[in-house]
C-alpha cells in the first residue's frame, strides 16, 4: 500500500459526501464508499487489495473507532429516550426470536451447520451505520425515538453473542474475553465518572485547549486501543471494545471539543477508509462459481428485511423496521473471525458480506421513503 492508494481511498471518500448532497435522493453517506470500494476491489477491476496488511490494519482501526462513535453517540442521558426502553427491549427479543426459526431453515436448507451464527445475523442492527442515516436525513418522531433503543439493544447483545456462535467449541474463552473487556469498560465508565465528578476532566479539558494539547483526543484513543488490544488477545471482535468504550463515554456525556476531534479524523479519513476496505473484500467473483452461495447472501439480506419488517404487526412502520435492518459491524466481525479460525469458507464469507449489503440497499430506500413521508 502506498500513498496512491491512499488517495484513491481518499477520493472515493468524497464521493460519499458528494451522491448525499441531494437532498432529494436521501443517499446515505456510506453507500457512496461502499460502492466505491466495490468497484475498485475483489468484485470489479481489483486495484485495491484487502488483503494487504496495512490496508487491513488501518480498516481495523477505522472499525474500532466507528463502533466507538456509535456507541457514543448512542442518546442514553436522554429522557425521552429512557422511556421507549422496555418497548425497545421488547422489539429486539421479538426479532431474535423471529430471527431463530429463519436461521435453522437456511442452515438446513444449505447445509451449513451455522443456524446460530445465521440467528445473530438476521437479529442483528448497525447502530454504526442506522444513527448516522438517521441524521444524515433528518429522521424525527416519536417512533424514530422508540426506535433507538431497540437498535442499540440489538445491537449490543448481537455483537457480545457474536464469538460466541461463530466457534461455539471456543464459546468459554469467547466469553471471558466479551466479559474482559466489558469489565474493562465498566472500570472506565466508574473512572471517568469521577473525574467529571471531581473537576478533573474539566481542568485537562481547560489545559488541552489553552496549550493546544488535544488530551482528550489522545488519552480517548490510547484507552479505545489498549481495550481493542484486549479484544484481539482474548479472540473477540475489536467492535465489542469499540461500542462498550463509546457507550461508557455516552454514558458520562462526551465532551464537544472531543466529539469534534473524533468527528474529523473517523468521518474524515479512517471511517470512510474502513467503508471502503468493506466493499473491496466483497468478491462477487468468488461467488460466481457457487451460485448456492450467491442465494445464501440474498436470503440472508431479505430474511434480515423480513424478521424485522415482521414487527409491522406490533404497529411499527414498514420503513424503519426495513432500516433497523442494516447490518456492518457484525457480519464483517462474523466474516473475519470465521475465515481467522478457519470456520467458514472463502464463500460463506462473501455469502455473509453480499448479505449485510442487501440490508443496507434497502434500508437504504427505507429511509429515504419515511423521510418523504415525514416532510409530505
Amino acid at each position: 500500500m502506498d500513498f496512491a492508494t491512499l488517495a484513491v481511498i481518499a477520493l472515493i471518500g468524497i464521493v460519499g459526501p458528494l451522491l448525499a448532497t441531494p437532498a432529494r435522493w436521501h443517499v446515505p453517506v456510506v453507500l457512496g464508499e461502499l460502492l466505491g470500494g466495490v468497484v475498485l476491489g475483489r468484485t470489479g477491476i481489483r486495484y485495491l487489495h484487502p488483503d494487504n496488511p496495512t490496508f487491513t490494519f488501518l480498516a481495523d482501526v477505522g472499525f474500532a473507532l466507528v463502533m466507538f462513535v456509535a456507541g457514543s453517540h448512542l442518546p442514553v442521558r436522554d429522557p425521552n429516550l429512557r422511556g421507549s426502553l422496555p418497548g425497545g427491549a421488547a422489539r429486539a427479543v421479538a426479532v431474535g426470536v423471529l430471527a431463530v426459526p429463519v436461521a435453522l431453515g437456511l442452515s438446513h436448507l444449505f447445509g451449513t451447520g451455522h443456524a446460530a451464527l445465521y440467528a445473530v445475523l438476521l437479529a442483528s442492527s448497525s447502530a454504526a451505520l442506522i444513527l448516522p442515516v438517521i441524521q444524515d436525513i433528518g429522521l424525527t418522531g416519536p417512533r424514530v425515538v422508540a426506535l433507538l433503543p431497540q437498535i442499540a439493544i440489538a445491537d449490543a447483545a448481537c455483537i457480545v453473542a457474536l464469538p460466541l456462535v461463530v466457534d461455539p467449541g471456543h464459546a468459554a474463552r469467547a466469553a471471558l474475553g466479551s466479559l474482559a473487556v466489558m469489565a474493562s469498560a465498566a472500570v472506565l465508565y466508574i473512572v471517568l465518572r469521577e473525574f467529571e465528578r471531581n473537576g478533573r476532566r474539566r481542568r485537562v479539558h481547560k489545559l488541552s485547549e489553552r496549550r493546544k494539547f488535544a488530551l482528550e483526543l489522545r488519552i480517548n484513543l490510547l484507552v479505545l486501543f489498549a481495550l481493542a488490544a484486549v479484544a484481539t488477545h482474548t479472540h473477540v471482535s475489536i467492535m465489542l471494545a469499540g461500542f462498550s468504550y463509546g457507550f461508557a463515554v455516552a454514558a458520562i456525556g462526551e465532551p464537544r471539543r472531543l466529539a469534534r476531534q473524533l468527528f474529523a479524523i473517523t468521518d474524515g479519513f479512517l471511517g470512510p477508509l474502513f467503508f471502503v476496505w468493506l466493499g473491496a473484500t466483497l468478491d462477487l467473483r468468488a461467488l460466481g462459481g457457487h451460485p448456492s452461495y450467491i442465494v445464501l447472501g440474498l436470503a440472508l439480506g431479505f430474511g434480515a428485511i423480513a424478521v424485522h419488517a415482521a414487527l409491522r404487526a406490533v404497529g411499527q412502520p414498514l420503513t424503519l423496521g426495513a432500516l433497523a435492518a442494516a447490518q456492518v459491524g457484525v457480519p464483517v466481525a462474523a466474516a473475519t473471525l470465521g475465515s481467522r479460525l478457519g470456520l467458514l469458507t472463502a464463500q460463506e464469507a462473501a455469502a455473509l458480506m453480499l448479505g449485510a449489503v442487501v440490508t443496507i440497499a434497502v434500508a437504504t430506500l427505507a429511509a429515504a421513503l419515511a423521510a418523504r413521508r415525514v416532510r409530505n
